[in-house]
């Protein structure tokens, strides 16, 4: 919009007058008009012998009998050929007969008649259940289809003492005789400036036009709900914030007409609530209609100020003030006779509206352009409207539609406007702020610096205990891995000291070779250490690679068995191995895509770090079970123990680096660097599995791994 409004103000108005021709072409292309029937009755009959109705409902026009001062019902008519012929006379409908040529005077809106035409049907529609949807007929009426009552509306009289007046949309269904549907309705008015059929009688099938006719209030519930909502949350706006009268003006305008529309079209108001007064809902209606151009008015004073003038804005309330007046006090066919005059009230102050606007838009007010063109829209539902309702156009209620547009546009302008005036706020409170800061500054400017120093300090201070905090994490890591080295690496450092001297001063030395070889042994458990060391810092770099392949799970743990069998045996302990169920299933359901070197050493430092902690006599046992978890099976490998077990609280750190568990009844001095359970963990977890382990810390431990099998199904 700014970008818009950057240019001259010749380009402005071609911008404006390009936004009237869309909003004219819009609102056309929104609300068109209805095609004009392609049958129309001719003297009273209407031939439709040549399409399927009951298919493609149509809207009944052209001629029908008239009766004028007559309430005749069907048998009348009928007594009435017979005795005299055809001598009536006919009446366009729809249309009032308010200046109807009766005898070579016009009649007036008020009186009473009876309407008849028949309707020849095609034989398609002979046996269809028809429908008839009739709409607000002004004011009372009987219909009679084929001799039979279906319908009727308040009370029919002669007089206006007799007459009830009532509004109300109508849904009736008849099953037809014969090819021809005769149609007989009174119709009595005595209350409104206009008599008659004024407005399109629907007929097809009976499950066609109660579609249509649901599609048509389904359509107007939206609109009317958006309308009432709308208004409502502006009101609530309003009463939050009463500085901005934009708010109050706009939420009254849209709820307005949002009770508007329950009044017109389906007249969803009768609807709902059937006994509403007839009276009262007109003068509603009525007095929304004058007042709606005061209120936009205002509402256009709030958002662009000083674009209406005074004399406007006094003219403006004495003529809304007036017409109000006249309508709460007089009758309805007083006030009704005023529509013209309403109209060209509210049309005038749309067009002043639209001059303001085009003038906001020539000084580059941002919104301008855009509220031109949704006033334009609405301007052009509001003339039809107007129109509608004196008969000169056909086009059914528009006003609800083009006030939807022009509120949600409206909505969005508020919208931007409290954006807008939410930032300048917070631009004027930035800029006070900046300004008591300066004169702070100036003030104490002693203080300030002490301030911002000691903010300075502390932020440093901050910094440096964060700084001080890591690395002193980061030392305690580095002392106790260091105190685990040194631990394990002083006493087999400190006992071959010991024996080379004595070799060297030859204390005993028939001993010499036994020396020799626990010097050796200790060599080994040092180099293996720094390797084991080394090889779990690669794995968790991830700089060891993989080797992966399908292997079949039962074939590795068999072969891993037997392997390691004697190895374990000869360390005083029994050894199995369990795959259970696992040997009956399909082999194809335990293939696993693993490196299977670097498995088994996984795998082998589970039954190393059992064998430490099992007395000579006791069992370490390996099983295999499948299980399928979140549709993904798995192969658990299970590894067990007789042992002194691991303590509950100690089994969420045993897989830590350089972790050792204090086992209760576990025997001093068993060997042990701590990586082999965190080599194992990073192993499993590369092959995209985990391990777990189970203890009661009594009665030995239980070290599970759990691996994705890559094959579900037989091959």
């Amino acid at each position: 919009m700014r970008g818009i409004l950057r240019f001259g103000s010749r380009t402005i108005l071609l911008h404006i007058a390009a936004a009237v021709i869309v909003g004219l072409v819009a609102s056309y292309a929104v609300i068109s008009a209805p095609d004009s029937p392609k049958f129309q009755s001719e003297e009273g009959i209407l031939d439709l012998t040549q399409v399927h109705v009951s298919k493609n409902p149509l809207k009944l026009n052209g001629e029908w009998a008239f009766y004028w001062q007559e309430l005749l019902s069907p048998e009348d008519i009928q007594n009435r050929l017979a005795r005299d012929g055809n001598n009536d006379r006919w009446i366009s409908i729809p249309s009032s007969w308010l200046g109807y040529r009766l005898d070579g005077q016009q009649l007036n809106g008020t009186g009473f008649a009876t309407f008849r035409v028949v309707i020849e049907l095609s034989e398609q529609d002979r046996n269809e259940r028809l429908a008839l949807r009739l709409p607000t007929i002004l004011n009372a009426y009987k219909l009679w289809v084929n001799g039979e009552l279906l319908a009727e509306v308040g009370v029919v009289g002669q007089d206006k003492r007799s007459v009830t007046p009532h509004l109300a949309t109508k849904l009736v269904f008849f099953q037809p005789e014969n090819d021809r549907v005769e149609l007989v309705m009174q119709v009595a008015n005595f209350h409104h400036k206009r008599g008659g059929i004024t407005k399109y009688i629907e007929l097809g099938g009976s499950d066609v036009l109660p579609v249509r006719t649901n599609l048509k209030i389904a359509a107007e519930i939206f609109i009317t709900a958006s309308l009432l909502v709308i208004g409502v949350y502006h009101l609530l706006l309003f009463v939050l914030r009463r500085k901005d009268r934009a708010t109050l003006y706009f939420g009254l305008f849209t709820l307005l007409f949002g009770i508007r529309s329950l009044l017109v079209g389906e007249l969803l108001l009768t609807q709902l609530w059937p006994a509403f007064p007839w009276g009262l809902q007109f003068k509603i209606e009525y007095l929304i209609l004058c007042s709606s151009g005061y209120i936009i008015t205002m509402y256009s004073e709030c958002i662009f100020p000083n674009y209406v003038s005074r004399w406007f804005r006094l003219g403006t309330r004495i003529a809304t003030g007036a017409l109000c007046l006249v309508v709460v006090v007089a009758p309805a066919l007083i006030y009704t006779k005023l529509l013209p005059i309403i109209g060209v009230v509210v049309v005038l102050h749309m067009i002043y509206l639209m001059v303001g606007l085009a003038r906001a838009a020539v000084r580059r007010m941002e919104g301008a352009l855009v509220f031109l063109l949704v006033s334009v829209v609405a301007l052009v539902t509001v003339i039809n409207d107007f129109l509608y309702y004196n008969e000169w156009s056909r086009i059914g209620d528009t006003s609800p539609l083009g006030l939807l547009v022009f509120t949600i546009a409206q909505m969005i302008l508020l919208s931007s406007r409290f954006t807008r005036a939410a930032s300048n706020e917070e631009r004027i409170a930035r800029e006070l702020q900046d300004a008591n800061n300066k004169l702070t500054e100036m003030n104490m400017n002693l203080e300030r610096t002490v301030q911002e120093r000691t903010q300075a300090l502390s932020s440093a201070h901050d910094d440096l205990r964060t700084s001080y905090d890591r690395l002193l994490h980061s030392e305690q890591g580095r002392k106790k891995l260091l105190a685990y080295i040194t631990h394990d690496l002083r006493m087999p450092l400190s006992s071959m000291l010991g024996y080379v001297e004595a070799v060297q001063d030859r204390v005993k030395p028939e001993r010499n070779e036994q020396y020799l070889k626990y010097i050796r042994d200790n060599t080994i458990r040092i180099n293996r250490m720094i390797e084991e060391l080394s090889f779990l810092s690669h794995l968790e770099t991830g700089q060891v690679s993989y080797r992966m392949e399908p292997v079949h799970v039962i074939h590795f743990l068999r072969s891993f068995f037997e392997q390691y069998e004697l190895v374990v045996r000869d360390a005083g302990l029994d050894f199995m191995l369990d795959i259970g169920d696992a040997e009956d299933q399909r082999p194809n359901l335990s293939v696993v895509e693993m490196d299977a070197q670097r498995l088994e050493q996984a795998l082998f430092n589970l039954v190393s770090n059992a064998m430490k902690f099992t007395s000579r006599g006791g069992l370490v046992r390996i099983a295999l079970a499948v299980d399928e978890v979140n549709h993904t099976r798995y192969a658990i490998i299970s590894v067990q123990d007789s042992g002194t077990g691991i303590p509950p609280d100690q089994l969420g750190q045993i897989f830590d680096r350089n972790y050792r568990c204090d086992r209760p009844g576990a025997e001093k001095g068993i060997e042990g660097s701590g990586l082999g359970l965190a080599i194992c963990r990073e192993i499993v977890q590369a092959h995209g599995g985990m391990v777990r382990a189970e203890s009661d810390g009594k009665t030995g431990s239980i070290f599970y791994v759990s691996l994705p099998c890559i094959v579900n199904e037989g091959r």
